[in-house]
């Protein structure tokens, strides 16, 4: 099987970013954004999704934190992009639902080649940490936009935000982690029109 890895960097006048990924890895990561509670979010993504992931970001955090989460969203969903290639053999789709103490979560992917992105999320702080609360939402909706996947995300309930963040980021990684497994019965691309790249 083909190594299904990917190298993004991005270097603007707002962020400088290296960012590598392997889609069958074990859940190793490395992950220094100068933003702390982002750190944790990805983190849960590699270590729940199976994925090794490392990300180096410099950013105007001077300014805030937007252009930093912002664009390492960007690097990410490209990285999975192109780690699918023809997206040939996956199983496409991943569902998963995650509990935090008391927060629920679902979130439902299809890596449809097209994007689309539906949440249905509450926060009432403006910041967790160094992270506004508000780029929880749009972090999600840029890695599935540059990944080109349909993403459904819900919180069913919950009271605390950190636990209502993190069990998204955690039911994202396992989402992802399904839809991007091979399925041994399939050999071509899960679509009847032949592609999930156009």
């Amino acid at each position: 099987m083909t190594e299904r890895t990917a190298q993004i960097k991005r270097d603007t006048n707002e962020t400088q970013i290296e960012l590598s990924l392997n889609l069958d890895g074990t859940g190793q990561a490395d992950i220094d954004t100068g933003v702390g509670f982002y750190d944790h979010m990805l983190h849960h993504v590699a270590v729940h999704g199976l994925i090794d992931l490392n990300v180096k970001a410099t950013g105007d955090l001077h300014i805030d934190a937007h252009h930093t989460i912002e664009d390492i969203a960007i690097c990410l969903g490209r990285a999975i992009d192109e780690a699918l290639t023809s997206r040939k053999g996956i199983n496409r789709m991943g569902t998963a639902y995650v509990p935090m103490d008391e927060a629920l979560v679902r979130v439902v992917i299809d890596l449809s080649g097209r994007p689309y992105v539906v949440i249905h999320a509450d926060f009432t702080t403006p910041m967790m940490g160094q992270m506004p609360t508000d780029l929880v939402i749009h972090a999600l909706e840029t890695i599935a936009f540059h990944a080109k996947m349909n993403l459904h995300a819900e919180v069913l309930y919950g009271r605390n935000d950190h636990h209502k963040a993190e069990a998204l980021f955690k039911a994202f990684g396992r989402a992802l982690s399904q839809a991007v497994a091979h399925d041994p019965r399939r050999s071509g691309i899960p679509s009847t029109k032949g592609t999930l790249t156009e």
